[in-house]
């Protein structure tokens, strides 16, 4: 899918521990090098691009805390080219990556495989699923909310429970993020489910009237690295950083490792009262509630009991990758993009930048 670039980061050893089987102690002493690598990758695959940081900056925290992130423009600002660059910065390729533009006519079998016509015969519902959603850790959809209502339930159930049915059983699927983009976000009510799992979503503006002549130079700087068949973007990082990096915070937010203790003996609630006494100061943590009771007074913005605990999980990813401890004022950014109507937008980002005195 690409060429290696000089900076190369070696793969994970093969037979190594599963990422989700990590103990702290393990995690310990690299997770200094897997947020170099991040914060790398973060950087400098936002050089070839123009005013385009705060997205890959958010692509990075998302892919962290596994959350779901929606690019909401017009055709032609970059967004499936963000996820595409992203997807060959971590050197996927294969059947690790699965992209697919939806229509109201896309039918499940676009997405999770065809039936197997063979079994079908001896009375097995089995679809095949190679090259498609299921057998993918990184996805990308195109015009999501285009979604018929077949598609709709198969996606929803994949990103609430990764999984999907073969024969009336669960199984898993190996999906570690999505992206997914939208001209607009649409107000129809048998789409509320599917807007409300993107917890944040954000806009890709065009950017030609402010920055002409930077969009031409890396523009067309890109179109010839295609033409050559370079990628210097290319093999940044692993995907297996930002599963280390997420395991490590699960345990970090558990009490694991912390002081000595053990997560859980006095059950999870207060563990996660000690994460936040810890890593989450109270003036922050008070200016966190004050935004957002501010942006449902003022902004009437909907944020749900489940969006609440979403955000908190979003921030301390973001605080964990970009200082490697305590959430800081402005981690909060992350509120900007909780709004769900286009038109809504500017003004509530406008609102949390006025809040947090970042201007």
């Amino acid at each position: 899918m690409s060429q290696k670039s000089s900076s190369t980061p070696p793969p994970p050893p093969s037979g190594s521990t599963p990422v989700e089987s990590l103990s702290f102690d393990q995690l310990r002493g690299e997770i200094e090098g897997v947020r170099t690598r991040i914060n790398d990758l973060r950087q400098r695959l936002g050089r070839f691009f123009v005013n385009k940081q705060e997205l890959v900056d958010l692509m990075c925290v998302c892919t962290v805390a596994s959350e779901p992130l929606l690019l909401v423009g017009p055709p032609g600002t970059a967004k499936s080219d963000l996820v595409t660059k992203f997807c060959e910065a971590l050197g996927l390729s294969g059947n690790d990556y699965f992209e697919y533009m939806l229509t109201k006519f896309t039918e499940p079998s676009e997405l999770i495989g065809p039936i197997d016509l063979v079994r079908l015969k001896s009375g097995a519902y089995i679809r095949k699923v190679e090259g498609k959603l299921p057998e993918a850790q990184i996805a990308f959809l195109d015009e999501i909310f285009k979604s018929n209502s077949a598609i709709l339930n198969t996606l929803l159930t994949i990103i609430n429970e990764r999984k999907f049915y073969q024969d009336g059983r669960p199984v898993p699927v190996h999906l570690k993020m999505l992206f997914a983009a939208t001209n607009a976000v649409p107000e129809f009510e048998e789409l509320a489910a599917l807007r409300d799992r993107f917890v944040l979503k954000a806009e890709s503006l065009p950017v030609k009237d402010q920055h002409m002549d930077q969009l031409l130079e890396k523009g067309v700087a890109n179109e010839l690295h295609k033409a050559l068949n370079r990628r210097p973007w290319a093999n940044l990082a692993n995907l297996s950083d930002f599963l280390r990096m997420r395991r490590y915070l699960h345990l970090l937010m558990a009490g694991v490792g912390e002081g000595g203790k053990r997560g859980g003996e006095d059950g999870p609630e207060s563990a996660i009262t000690r994460d936040r006494q810890r890593y989450f100061p109270d003036d922050v943590f008070d200016l966190f509630k004050r935004v957002i009771r501010t942006l449902e007074r003022e902004n009437r913005v909907v944020v749900s009991d489940r969006k609440v605990i979403k955000l908190y999980q979003l921030i301390r990813a973001r605080a964990l990758l970009f200082h490697g401890g305590q959430v800081r004022r402005d981690d909060l950014v992350l509120l900007r993009y909780v709004g769900d109507r286009n038109e809504e937008f500017a003004a509530i980002r406008e609102k949390v930048d006025a809040l947090l005195r970042l201007g």
